[in-house]
């Protein structure tokens, strides 16, 4: 199975309705700043080039924008990954997607912490916490609760 990347977006600033929701300049670069990350390790081989899907809230949308932008790829937008959809359901569509390239998936909080729990821990609950703009890298042999292993956590933070 590909590894999967959930990404949680930039910084967001707040207003109504969430769906509008724009990245402020801080989550602005933060995005760069993770797909300057991301385009590196592709150009050095130690990541495969990603398929991307990402929220169709707006936030969700600049972010994966940006990653798009830097590494030359494609986006589709994927409906079932915003804020309050089901890690199940997402865990059902990831056991859907074929062989290949890794999955990245650019969503928000609570889905992203509670879909890294529900594949790593078992439980949506043993969700674990997400700074914006941050990625985990997850393996796993069968995207089921409890499968996956939790190879790297990166926020921008840790970039310099």
């Amino acid at each position: 199975m590909p590894d999967v990347l959930i990404m949680r977006h930039g910084e967001a600033a707040p207003g109504a309705p969430d769906a509008a929701r724009r990245l402020t300049s801080h989550g602005e670069q933060e995005a760069e700043k993770m797909a300057r990350w991301l385009v590196k390790r592709v150009v050095d081989g130690e990541l495969a080039m990603p398929r991307l899907y990402a929220s169709p809230y707006v936030r969700a949308q600049q972010t994966a924008r940006q990653l798009c932008d830097a590494l030359g790829c494609s986006l589709e937008t994927l409906a079932m990954i915003t804020p309050d959809d089901s890690p199940n359901a997402v865990s059902d569509w990831l056991l859907e997607q074929p062989d290949g390239a890794p999955i990245m998936l650019v969503s928000h909080m609570p889905l992203v912490g509670d879909l890294a729990g529900l594949l790593v821990e078992g439980s949506p609950a043993q969700g674990i916490g997400f700074p914006t703009a941050a990625i985990a890298e997850l393996e796993a042999e069968v995207w089921a609760a409890g499968c996956a292993q939790l190879k790297r956590f990166t926020q921008p933070s840790q970039l310099s």
